[in-house]
């Protein structure tokens, strides 16, 4: 199947950006995606155009969401205004094609409490081995295998030599206790997606070994609470150094994580410019 978009849409910046740890360049304009159990191979054809392995059907009920398609970011970009906000204007147009999928908030609070103090490479190769070890295995498109992420009860019964062999180090505690709050009702995703942004942060930094910056990052890319601002090293020398008197968070609500994404990219791609 093939698609268009003519909105911001660039598969490269997404993955680079730090939200998402299962995707794979399989091809130099090939992406493989795994999301709630579902393997999808896309690629840019050119103009706008993306070719999916997948029937409409499945692409309306899955990806569309997935992808964020119903949002226009190109409109959130734009209220980066060049005269009075140079720097961000600049990062927006540096991560212009940066999207915020619509994950599942369970996947990514583990994927997040696993990258505290990671670079996303060892991210990668750590999630990955954690689905090898506890999800289920299926098979994509094209007869090659893939594995699911595994749900709280396949993580709690996983012993301890289990858990070391994903190299998660002293995560795997905080792995393994998130998954007995799921178990016991402690962690309830579904019950939390309505919470004020306040107080969903609050919840999630109520989980052990998550503090404000991987709450903000859950909150952002697990239920997508686009207002939500995770501060990490790179983000905390831009604002030192751009907005020595703070941020001007009030101008781009309810927008300020997707700006944020702007911000990351740009000090990726430049460093502090």
């Amino acid at each position: 199947m093939i698609f268009r978009i003519d909105d911001d849409f660039d598969l490269s910046a997404i993955a680079a950006s730090g939200q998402c740890f299962r995707w794979q360049r399989t091809e130099p304009d090939l992406w493989r995606i795994i999301h709630r159990g579902e393997c999808l191979y896309i690629s840019c054809t050119g103009n706008g155009e993306y070719q999916v392995d997948c029937d409409e059907e499945t692409f309306e009920r899955i990806w569309r969401t997935y992808f964020d398609l119903d949002e226009c970011y190109s409109r959130i970009r734009q209220m980066a205004d060049k005269e009075k906000d140079p720097f961000l204007f600049h990062a927006a147009q540096v991560g212009k094609g940066i999207r915020i999928l619509r994950q599942d908030p369970w996947e990514v609070t583990v994927s997040f409490i696993i990258s505290q103090n990671r670079n996303i490479p060892a991210i990668i190769r750590s999630v990955e081995r954690l689905c090898q070890a506890a999800g289920e295995r299926r098979t994509d498109s094209r007869g090659l295998p893939y594995y699911t992420f595994p749900g709280p009860e396949a993580i709690a019964e996983m012993s301890a030599e289990d858990l070391a062999g994903c190299r998660l180090g002293y995560r795997d505690k905080y792995v393994s206790d998130v998954a007995l709050a799921a178990l016991e009702g402690r962690f309830a995703p579904e019950q939390m997606k309505d919470l004020p942004d306040d107080k969903l942060t609050e919840s999630l930094m109520g989980l052990y070994g998550v503090g404000k910056k991987v709450a903000g990052c859950i909150a952002l890319f697990g239920f997508h609470r686009l207002d939500s601002f995770p501060v990490d090293t790179w983000i905390r020398k831009a604002l030192a150094a751009k907005y020595p008197d703070g941020f001007p968070y009030e101008s781009y609500r309810p927008y300020g994580g997707v700006f944020q994404q702007y911000v990351f990219a740009c000090c990726q791609k430049e460093g502090i410019v």
